[in-house]
């Protein structure tokens, strides 16, 4: 039976892949191995992008760096004619733990705008252009950066760039943020904005260390990376620090947490929330535009002692994943470049997989454009469990939005992490099912009249 699934599963992915329309094959073949590479580079050119380092000189440190970034992203906004939008928004961080004295921190932001009823999901991408060394405090001493992470940093440019010259649904937000590595403090500040004006960020992705396929014990595997998804560990911990009476770290986060995510707990959906549905989705769609690439997904929000931007939107509510490489060596991570024992060390492009870097690039774009081209996830889905039957009943809200052409059920065994199956209902907002509700975990999605699936909802069970 698991034979046979495996190859059903297997299939399905071939024939999405050989659907896939001209206009996504065509961005992925323009993704550039060679921009990437030239791009990491000059980032590393810069000696330091230590987040305290210096910010008045034009060749060295954190602010010219972000001011060469800005000018690139400027330049593809003109090459798009207008299209994409470059901005800077600077923000001061208060001294903590990490930040000595308050320090003016800069985010330069690319905004691609939607259109039609979709323009208000915002689907953000980001990398962090700060970089350190062995000492989180040194911000004079050369820092490279190479992989941690000019990497992520030139794979948001390179999309920004490709996806501006095309028109999407959602909007799609391309961030390069300071202060990673003194505590996430750029992503934090856009993730604290965007919640207290209510913003609707339908998904966000980091690319964090995506620079290498090899490990410190000789590993190789240039067609997979890891993609971290986890909503359910700062969910619980903010509803633990509510109940324990203690502050919450953004009360509009926690009430938005209490109002949209805590119902799905209670509900079963503890592998079923947004950032569940996300990991699903960006796994689907890339390794059906790659075949041969293998995207793991790895149901935590992150690696054992180690953190991401992807961390402040999912503290805030909203579905957040990260992006890494398959391996580590951390002999060229948070390293002084040096020479000991024979032992090269230091976050240096010479050990940075450039073509890697494009394919990972290309993996983003494929779950970017998908997604934006699809409509919203349905809302007031409900799983009928008002009585005993062998059959499942799914209702939700027929959407208003001209765009969506029907509706798919997808469900899968309940030790499965991907969706195993789907049925395609045209535009029924009620569908029964032969398929036992005890047995499998459901999901609907809104399609597009291109074909595009949203994120999946997941069902509230109806009782009466």
């Amino acid at each position: 039976m698991q034979a046979r699934l495996s190859a059903l599963l297997l299939a399905l992915v071939a024939a999405t892949a050989q659907a896939q329309p001209d206009e996504l094959q065509s961005m992925l073949a323009e993704v550039s191995t060679a921009r990437i590479e030239a791009r990491i580079r000059k980032l590393v050119g810069f000696g330091t992008r230590h987040t305290l380092s210096d910010i008045a000189s034009d060749t060295r440190g954190i602010g010219a760096a972000r001011r060469w970034i800005t000018a690139e992203l400027q330049a593809c906004a003109k090459a798009s004619g207008g299209r994409l939008k470059v901005e800077e928004q600077s923000f001061i961080e208060p001294p903590g733990n990490r930040v000595p004295q308050a320090t003016e921190l800069v985010n330069v932001v690319a905004t691609l705008p939607g259109r039609g009823a979709s323009k208000g999901r915002h689907l953000v991408v980001s990398g962090h252009y700060d970089s350190r060394n062995s000492d989180v405090m040194d911000a004079l001493g050369e820092a490279p950066g190479a992989n941690d992470d000019a990497s992520g940093t030139a794979v948001i440019m390179e999309l920004a760039c490709v996806m501006a010259q095309r028109q999407f649904d959602a909007t799609i937000v391309f961030m390069a943020v300071p202060g990673e590595e003194q505590g996430l403090l750029g992503a934090a500040q856009w993730a604290r904005d965007a919640r207290a004006s209510g913003l609707n960020v339908e998904a966000m992705i980091t690319n964090d260390i995506v620079g290498s396929s090899r490990g410190d014990a000789g590993q190789h595997d240039p067609k997979r990376m890891r993609l971290f998804a986890d909503g359910l560990d700062p969910l619980v911990r903010l509803l633990l620090q509510a109940q324990a009476n203690r502050p919450a770290t953004d009360a509009k986060a926690l009430a938005a947490m209490q109002a949209e995510l805590l119902p799905l707990l209670q509900a079963g959906a503890g592998e079923d929330l947004p950032t569940h549905q996300l990991g699903r989705h960006l796994k689907a769609a890339a390794e059906a535009a790659m075949p041969g690439f293998t995207v793991q997904l790895i149901q935590r929000r992150d690696r054992y002692l180690r953190g991401g931007d992807h961390i402040p939107f999912l503290e805030r509510g909203y579905a957040a994943v990260r992006f890494s490489e398959p391996f580590e060596n951390f002999a060229h991570q948070h390293q002084n470049p040096r020479m000991e024992n024979g032992v090269v060390y230091g976050d240096l492009p010479e050990f940075v997989d450039f073509a890697y870097v494009a394919d990972v690039a290309r993996a983003n774009l494929a779950g970017l454009a998908t997604l934006a081209w699809a409509p919203a996830p349905p809302q007031g889905v409900r799983l009928d469990a008002s009585g005993l039957t062998n059959d499942s009943t799914l209702e939700w809200q027929a959407s208003a939005d001209p765009e969506v052409a029907g509706y798919r059920v997808v469900w899968r065994e309940t030790d499965a992490a991907a969706w195993q199956q789907s049925r395609d209902v045209g535009k029924a907002t009620r569908v029964t099912l032969p398929v036992s509700k005890d047995n499998v975990v459901f999901g609907v999605q809104a399609m597009s009249i291109k074909g595009y699936a949203s994120l999946a909802s997941y069902p509230l069970p109806r009782r009466q």
